[in-house]
């Protein structure tokens, strides 16, 4: 991170952003804030949001009986995923931009910090959902249905957390979309392993981003923002067990309902390692363990996507 300007100029990076990312370090100075405020620095989000696209996207060629995904539809699920990913980062920063100010993690966001302003900001966001439209566009129409759709998900989030301790639940809701438009993507319709695979991101969801707020529990509690770390508190390796075993049993209830080969199996078994290994070594007192534990969860979505391509290719 370029640590020598300072706050409020192009140059000054965010605290929550890795040393030596690569906006920081080589994307143009006036670019900068606004692929900040996308989170093109902290890539993972944008992982998170892909793989349920990805995975309905296979698990309804395997269903269809294919023995390859569609190489169109996945680059065109990537580059949704990376303008949504961003046009929502974008709206969250612009509605919590006073509470960000407040919270150690997030005052140097280029919000808060004045990186950017307001009106900057909206014209960055309408960028970036047009660009997501234009994506959308290239689908079947079941599928810009339910995308056009999920815009009130998206639209309706970043307040829950001022008045609910469950606003993990509304975002496992919006990050899994993807797996209904992956599926009906290459089915046109939507049918019970599309809904299975959208249940077990939703609980996949509520625990690894338990586990992300952990880092910002004091701060939240000070400044009146609720979420499921504060709720679950000392409980929340308990909770982690449910939510992560509800997971896996609707990724399983997928594999079985759209008829995937055996080899999908060994995925959904190293999944269940991977689940068992962050309760494991998650500490909700130190953030840096739970941002990493947290980060992981890139890893639970490579696997089971590589179970289900296993699964459809033998």
């Amino acid at each position: 991170m370029t640590g020598t300007a300072p706050p409020g100029t192009s140059n000054s990076g965010v605290s929550d952003a890795r040393a030596g990312n690569w906006v920081d370090r080589f994307a143009p100075a006036f670019a900068r804030p606004y692929l900040r405020l996308s989170r093109a620095d902290r890539p993972i989000g944008t992982w998170l949001l892909l793989w349920p696209c990805l995975w309905g996207l296979v698990l309804a060629a395997a269903n269809q009986g294919a023995h390859v995904p569609d190489l169109k539809l996945i680059a065109l699920f990537a580059i949704g995923a990376i303008m949504m990913r961003g046009a929502g980062c974008t709206y969250n920063d612009i509605v919590d931009r006073d509470i960000d100010a407040k919270v150690a993690r997030t005052a140097s966001r280029p919000l808060p910090s004045g990186q950017v302003s307001i009106e900057r900001a909206l014209a960055w966001l309408g960028f970036q959902l047009l660009a997501g439209l234009l994506v959308l566009m290239a689908f079947n129409a079941t599928t810009i249905r339910l995308g056009l759709t999920s815009l009130f998900l998206i639209v309706v989030y970043p307040f829950l957390k001022r008045i609910t301790y469950w606003p993990q639940v509304w975002l496992g809701l919006t990050f899994n979309w993807g797996a209904l438009l992956g599926w009906t993507a290459v089915t046109g319709a939507l049918a019970a392993p599309a809904l299975w695979l959208y249940v077990a991101g939703i609980f996949w969801t509520i625990g690894y981003d338990t586990i992300y707020a952990h880092q910002d529990k004091e701060d939240d509690a000070l400044v009146g923002v609720k979420s499921t770390a504060i709720r679950f508190a000392d409980r929340t390796k308990f909770w982690l067990r449910v939510l992560y075993a509800m997971a896996w049993l609707a990724m399983l209830g997928a594999i079985v309902s759209a008829g995937v080969g055996f080899l999908a199996y060994i995925g959904l078994l190293f999944v269940g390692i991977h689940f068992l290994w962050q309760i494991r070594w998650l500490d909700i007192d130190q953030p840096q363990i739970c941002l990493m534990i947290f980060k992981s969860n890139r890893d639970v979505g490579l696997i089971f996507f590589g179970g289900l391509l296993l699964g459809l290719w033998l």
